[in-house]
């Protein structure tokens, strides 16, 4: 089951979590995407003033996609939302609908945004980054509740540990380096439909990075079944080839420590 979600409707939203503050998790996209019969709704992550990290799978339509950055309430007042067309998508070109590997999309926005309090970027996870199993992490997204269920009316956030790929697999098959996997055992906390294209993240010390992007799962919350998401340290070559510009400039001064020493890995709370 991917992630994504049709407002009329299929994709994944957090399963088991909490509203979000406005300016927790400013790097948040909501993204509409055309499709026969209604919109599919996506996440997405902010990488620089003029860049998405995104699902593959989201995009089986590249035409008149919005991006809304700053938002927190699906119905409500946003003040700080941002809305802007696309000029570029591109999906990976090893994309592979039917094993879900390389599920990575990157969305060039027709103009660059200004940063403030409730719109800034993620530093993304550098190649060899190792995020072991049990490392605290963080989902976000406007997907549905519970799997099939009503879409979240506020930006929700969820606290769900690392699993392996080695466990993963064991549920799975089929699980690759280029995927990473994060929920309980016991079931009960994940992203869902809606919830396609956004980020899981990770804190340091001082600095928040991007382990993953929401990819797919069976269903939602399922014991024994994690949630699984494209591995962001995998991709650090590709990303960095079609990316016009750097992405954050502070990521450059912490990348020699916060992604190869599992000691930084510790659980942590949000900001």
């Amino acid at each position: 089951c991917f992630r994504l979600m049709f407002v009329l409707l299929q994709t994944l939203r957090i399963v088991g979590g909490q509203d979000a503050a406005a300016g927790q998790w400013p790097w948040q996209a909501m993204l509409q995407i055309p499709v026969a019969g209604g919109t599919a709704l996506c996440g997405g992550s902010l990488i620089n003033s003029q860049w998405i990290l995104s699902a593959a799978h989201c995009f089986k339509s590249t035409s008149n996609v919005v991006v809304s950055l700053g938002r927190i309430t699906e119905q409500g007042s946003n003040p700080h939302q941002v809305s802007l067309s696309v000029s570029k998508i591109i999906v990976h070109p090893n994309y592979d609908s039917s094993t879900n590997n390389n599920d990575l999309t990157l969305l060039k926005l027709a103009s660059p945004v200004t940063f403030n309090d409730y719109i800034s970027p993620i530093c993304l996870a550098a190649a060899g980054s190792d995020f072991p199993g049990g490392t605290s992490s963080w989902v976000t997204g406007f997907g549905t509740l519970s799997s099939g269920g009503p879409l979240a009316s506020t930006l929700q956030e969820v606290n769900i540990p690392i699993v392996s790929n080695t466990q993963c697999n064991s549920a799975y098959g089929g699980i690759t380096n280029q995927m990473i996997c994060a929920g309980l055992t016991t079931g009960g906390l994940d992203s869902c439909q809606g919830d396609s294209g956004g980020p899981l993240v990770i804190k340091n010390s001082t600095r928040w990075v991007q382990a993953g992007v929401v990819s797919f799962g069976e269903g939602c919350a399922k014991p024994d079944f994690p949630g699984v998401y494209a591995r962001v340290s995998e991709f650090q070559p590709w990303i960095s080839s079609q990316v016009d510009g750097p992405t954050n400039s502070y990521c450059l001064n912490i990348k020699t420590f916060i992604y190869n020493e599992t000691t930084i890995c510790q659980r942590s709370e949000p900001k």
